[in-house]
């Protein structure tokens, strides 16, 4: 879990096919009106559908001002590095600074050969982006004759030039380990696309990047992370960004602050002005705003509080009918232990029974319910596997591998192992809370301040709840037997988890709707 501290930047993925030329021109110039800051094109030279992308590049470029162009990946088999460093370099020049190089081992061998390009294996295709990296930088130098010897591409004496405006980043599309870990040896960026590299990989395949960094002399932080995505904003979020805005700000910002990747390209469609102003309008500045304040004000762990005995189920407040209902809390405990001290909980403002509710309205405290119903759901799941873990009826093994295939997993909610997921999960949750939604309540009400400040101080017990179940499954790797800790970690964070979204729903569900602020 790492955030390199990157500026964010935001983009789009142009359609290429030549039959919409216009249409990508114009999503390119929207994109830029939307004040994002990049755009790009994929480049498949041997398809005859397709515009050539550094000429389509070049005439985005000269209708734009202020955007970054780049292409989203160069096929380097049918592009010379040679005459792709001049041609970058001179782009470059002429807008002033506004080119990066993605760039790409290749892929298609039948088309790429059928086009006069070589045929190469997987070594051959690394071992021929290395040497084109040598040879693009060579070129790029302010060295007065540039060499390189290499198997596949050489240079003997060419001369470097012209000198770009800035200095032009390599980025890499790479997925698998070795391609990986040439990225952290020698790229600038690393360039995934969501469908090929879901989040849950991204972990893996950081820490591959990372890695060879390292042992190349270099920082991580040297590699920019940058994200090709798709998605659409119907669906209930379940799905990585298949969902409403608040769904992609959540899971966008997830993933900045804790896989680094600091630059998110959506993948535009002809026509799609619709989801690409609700991008750039509703999505990239909630996510600019969540991880400078995470960044800025990262959480810190509360004391816990001495234990109590166990409580009385919550009471019912009374409820607006036309409003969500509340999950109530029945009083069931699993664990002796108490963090915090239920009968100390302040209760806000009463709801006001007559008023009568839009659906629109309603909606702000049914989201609030259906993400902790996902929660409650997933925590549920958790228990089983532990119980059965517990009573000799599924091995560490099995259970792990069942753990992998669980929503929580399948829907790109998270990533890593199962226990980091829901830990992340619900501690990204309290923070878009903490960091968002809960200044927006104190400043609506000010008779919600009480609350909101006792559920913030909940979401650091819990936090600190959620590391104690991450080191027992931890140890449990090296020690089967520490499925009792495990056991008992997971009774005390059923506890406090479910008893503080009871209590959240209780005092919020009426607010949520009365101030629309979710």
């Amino acid at each position: 879990m790492t955030d390199y501290g990157h500026d964010l930047r935001f983009g789009t993925f142009l359609p290429a096919e030549a039959a919409n030329a216009a249409e990508a021109l114009r999503l390119a110039v929207r994109t830029e009106e939307l004040g994002l800051d990049m755009t790009s094109l994929q480049d498949h030279p041997y398809q005859a559908r397709f515009l050539d992308s550094w000429t389509q590049l070049s005439v985005i470029a000269a209708h734009t001002e202020r955007i970054t162009v780049f292409p989203n990946v160069v096929n380097l088999p049918l592009r010379p590095p040679a005459v792709l460093a001049r041609a970058a370099a001179s782009l470059d020049l002429l807008t002033g600074g506004r080119v990066e190089l993605g760039l790409g081992a290749g892929a298609f061998w039948d088309a790429i050969e059928g086009m006069g390009g070589p045929r190469r294996t997987g070594g051959e295709a690394l071992k021929a982006l290395e040497e084109a990296i040598a040879v693009i930088r060579a070129l790029w130098s302010d060295e007065r004759s540039a060499r390189v010897d290499g198997e596949h591409y050489r240079l003997q004496g060419a001369h470097p030039g012209p000198g770009a405006a800035h200095d032009i980043g390599i980025w890499v599309g790479a997925i698998k380990p070795r391609a990986l870990a040439l990225t952290g040896r020698l790229a600038d960026g690393w360039l995934p696309s969501s469908p090929y590299v879901p989040p849950e990989q991204l972990a893996e395949s950081n820490r591959r990047i990372d890695e060879a960094a390292d042992a190349a002399g270099r920082r991580p932080r040297d590699v920019r992370r940058l994200y090709n995505i798709a998605g659409t904003f119907r669906g209930d979020g379940r799905e990585f960004l298949q969902g409403p805005p608040k769904v992609w700000v959540e899971q966008l910002a997830e993933l900045a602050v804790t896989e680094g990747m600091s630059a998110f390209i959506l993948m535009a469609q002809a026509g799609g002005d619709s989801d690409l102003e609700r991008f750039a309008l509703e999505v990239v500045p909630a996510v600019r705003e969540l991880v400078a304040a995470e960044r800025t004000h990262p959480g810190t762990t509360a004391a816990v509080v001495p234990p109590e005995p166990a409580p009385a189920p919550i009471e019912v407040r009374a409820h607006n009918e036309t409003l969500a209902t509340p999950t109530p809390d029945d009083g069931t405990r699993r664990s002796s232990e108490r963090p915090w001290d239920e009968s100390e909980r302040p209760t806000g403002p009463a709801s006001d029974l007559a008023v009568r509710y839009s659906a629109r309205q309603r909606a702000s405290g049914q989201h609030l319910i259906d993400v902790h119903n996902h929660l409650r759901e997933e925590l549920a799941q958790l228990q089983d596997l532990v119980e059965q873990v517990a009573a000799g009826a599924m091995d560490l093994g099995r259970a792990r591998s069942m753990i992998n295939t669980m929503a929580m997993r399948q829907n790109n909610w998270t990533l890593g192992t199962y226990c980091e997921s829901y830990c992340r999960v619900v501690t990204t949750h309290h923070t878009i809370e903490d960091l968002s939604l809960f200044p927006r309540l104190r400043a609506a009400d000010p008779g919600l301040v009480p609350v909101v400040d006792r559920l913030e101080a909940e979401h650091h017990v819990i936090a600190e709840v959620l590391e104690r179940v991450d080191q027992a499954l931890v140890a449990m790797v090296s020690k089967p037997e520490g499925i009792v800790a495990v056991r008992s970690a997971v009774d005390l964070l059923t506890d406090t988890l479910l008893s503080h979204l009871s209590y959240e729903e209780r005092e919020l569900v009426e607010p949520l709707s009365r101030y629309n602020v979710m």
